[in-house]
């Protein structure tokens, strides 16, 4: 037996999340039967992160346990001539039984995409969400910076979130524009269900001016969803990295 790790690439329009679902198609429904043509087996993938249903990711990380003997490097090109366009394999390797996709992570970075305009764009539709009204890029950046530290996030959990502990660190919150797109990166040892996109929701409110700015501290200090802003659209987001190591903002972020 052999354990194998992939990072995953893919377009989540159409797709009901990563995690497979009795009622939809799920990015992870569509690997494990790929897996299970190319070794005959029947094939659990471990992903690090649950990505809500039209959530996309760059660099989504899993891993599964194979008696294959098909050379791990190998595996991503194996893979890449049975998926669906819109799902691919950019990295695949042999790694040992210490290692699990969601448990040996220690931190994640996402990023959410808008598209300030008069007009939705036609190729980016699937990818920004769209705000009619100019955003103030530098105001949501200033504003992002009380996300900075360890903080209980309680107010930023969705009402499905059954977790019990919403204390998580943020090392990083930036927000950056380039032409029409103004673009959000957290990074973070850990994200509540929908975090980002309340987060990215509340900084769309006050870029446009319809929240008064301080929401996202008072919502840490009060613990109360109303200070926040609405939900941002799935499409926006997506998970760029897992971190197995810590990165650079993070031990900037705990000097």
């Amino acid at each position: 037996m052999r354990r194998i790790h992939l990072i995953i690439e893919y377009d989540g329009t159409n797709y009901a999340g990563w995690q497979r679902q009795s009622n939809a198609l799920a990015v992870q429904q569509v690997v494990e039967e790929k897996l299970a043509r190319l070794t005959g087996e029947s094939i659990v993938v471990h992903g690090a992160s649950r990505t809500d249903a039209g959530v996309h990711a760059l660099g989504q990380s899993v891993h599964f346990d194979t008696e294959s003997r098909i050379p791990g490097d190998k595996f991503s090109y194996a893979l890449n001539t049975m998926l669906p366009p819109d799902i691919r394999v950019i990295h695949s390797k042999e790694t040992d039984f210490g290692f699990h996709a969601r448990f040996s992570a220690v931190g994640k970075r996402y990023r959410y995409l808008f598209w300030d305009a008069p007009h939705a764009g036609a190729l980016n539709r699937f990818t920004h969400a769209h705000s009619i009204y100019r955003l103030d890029d530098a105001l949501m950046y200033r504003e992002a910076q009380a996300l900075i530290g360890t903080h209980d996030f309680a107010a930023f959990a969705a009402s499905r979130s059954v977790v019990k502990d919403t204390v998580r660190t943020i090392w990083k919150a930036d927000v950056k524009r380039s032409d029409s797109e103004v673009s959000l990166v957290v990074e973070g040892n850990g994200f509540l269900y929908n975090m980002v996109r309340i987060i990215a929701g509340t900084l769309q409110s006050v870029g446009s001016g319809k929240l008064e700015p301080g929401a996202l501290a008072r919502a840490i200090s009060t613990g109360d969803r109303l200070d926040l802003g609405v939900t941002a659209p799935a499409k926006g987001l997506t998970l760029m990295e897992v971190y197995y190591a810590l990165p650079d903002s993070a031990k900037a972020t705990e000097e």
